[in-house]
């Protein structure tokens, strides 16, 4: 897809027929082709890694769903989509009903959901964790708290905490993406020869061990602290009301009408 002079890769269908899509570049990129162009940059996700709470997209010390403080990652994202989407005038193209899912529902137990843990340094396994590792590929699409729903004032939805309403793949859309715990794949739309930031936390084994979901540089589902230095592509979601053309191949793309 071509939006607001870029690339961009169509993750799937939002249950509000919002069409959600991560960037791709500036030009078009085959699937497995590795290219730094597929990405706008690199950083750390948070800062620190000594806490649980810096797992959060937003966070707040001491509370497992807090929204006081803004991840590194977020400000990034919240300027590149203030210089390329809404001082271009497109913000109208984007929804603002659907979300990001950062699930941060704890377990001390890696296997199955007790609820327990997620805050200071206790060892924690988040909801992703137990989906998709030790064997499980039990991908969802439903974000088990509206608190980890991270969508904008104007939804009807979610936690409302966005100024602007951009975010991360998950790791559930990374799994039904093709990509698997520790294994290899060169072939699927999401690999970019790159490691890449999700916006899906993994787990924390005690102090300085706090973990995020990431697409691996050789496309597997991975993790890595989140004071590590990694790619970044946005994630936005079109508005269900915006007029398309094209036919959506490499060569002609779907493009937003308006705003290509």
């Amino acid at each position: 897809m071509k939006f607001a002079g870029y690339y961009w890769r169509i993750i799937r269908i939002n249950g509000d027929g919002s069409i959600r899509i991560i960037y791709d570049g500036t030009s078009a990129h085959a699937n497995g082709e590795s290219s730094d162009d597929r990405q706008i940059g690199n950083t750390v996700y948070n800062n620190l890694r000594n806490d649980n709470a810096y797992v959060g997209y937003m966070y707040t010390s001491g509370q497992v769903h807090g929204l006081e403080t803004d991840s590194t990652i977020k400000g990034v994202l919240d300027d590149w989509y203030t210089t390329n989407i809404a001082n271009k005038g497109y913000g109208d193209k984007i929804s603002k009903e659907a979300g990001f899912c950062g699930d941060r529902e704890p377990s001390t137990s890696s296997s199955s959901s007790n609820g327990a843990g997620g805050t200071g340094t206790i060892a924690t396994y988040y909801g992703g964790y137990i989906r998709l590792v030790n064997d499980r590929k039990e991908p969802i699409l439903k974000c088990n708290s509206s608190a980890d729903l991270y969508t904008v004032s104007g939804s009807n939805k979610g936690n409302k905490a966005l100024t602007n309403p951009i975010g991360l793949i998950t790791a559930d859309e990374i799994g039904m993406s093709g990509a698997v715990w520790n294994i290899n794949n060169y072939n699927y739309f999401l690999y970019t020869g790159n490691t890449v930031w999700s916006i899906s936390p993994s787990y924390s084994e005690g102090w300085f061990n706090t973990r995020m979901f990431l697409i691996d540089s050789n496309g597997w589902l991975s993790s890595d602290y989140v004071d590590s230095i990694w790619g970044i592509r946005p994630v936005i979601n079109i508005a269900s009301d915006v007029t398309l053309s094209g036919t959506g191949t490499a060569n002609d793309p779907y493009i937003v009408e308006g705003a290509e």
